[in-house]
């Protein structure tokens, strides 16, 4: 399997390093180091699928946003912009996301498959949506919106 993202992420460097694009370099050179760390997880010669090439780039997304929480929490501001743009470069790499609205009718689908009624059913319904959006939707929405439709 060719590291397609691995390898579009190391063209792109080369490409914001002639433009010196310093903020979008700085990024891919992170998102780099975090698929080259997954790797040597695995054992010698192996490679990373292109879900888990993607799945660590998902990770790298919601690091930057749980630091943009924070730096809300305490009111450091200063530095929100550095963060977004991560998550902007970064996104250029992943799956195109499922908007809200498919995500609600993923849900209802999901909610009639598995027969669920209340929240106790909740598990059973993120399980089953988010093996029919693995990549292209984030848990945390995911769960927002089912438990919402479980209570309605």
């Amino acid at each position: 399997m060719s590291n397609s993202l691995l390898e579009r992420i190391q063209a792109d460097m080369a490409t914001a390093m002639k433009a010196k694009d310093a903020d979008t370099l700085s990024t891919l050179r992170m998102l780099k180091a975090a698929i080259m760390e997954a790797r040597t997880r695995k054992p010698k010669d192996a490679t990373l699928t292109s879900e888990e090439e993607i799945e660590v780039l998902q990770r790298y997304v919601k690091k930057r946003r749980e630091t943009i929480e924070e730096l809300k929490r305490v009111g450091r501001t200063e530095t929100l912009p550095r963060e977004e743009q991560e998550i902007a470069v970064t996104q250029r790499y992943l799956p195109q996301m499922v908007s809200e609205q498919e995500l609600k009718t993923i849900i209802r689908e999901a909610i009639a498959r598995t027969g669920a009624a209340t929240a106790k059913d909740m598990g059973k319904v993120i399980g089953a949506v988010m093996g029919q959006v693995k990549g292209r939707a984030e848990g945390g929405t995911v769960s927002r919106l089912v438990k919402e439709a479980l209570s309605a």
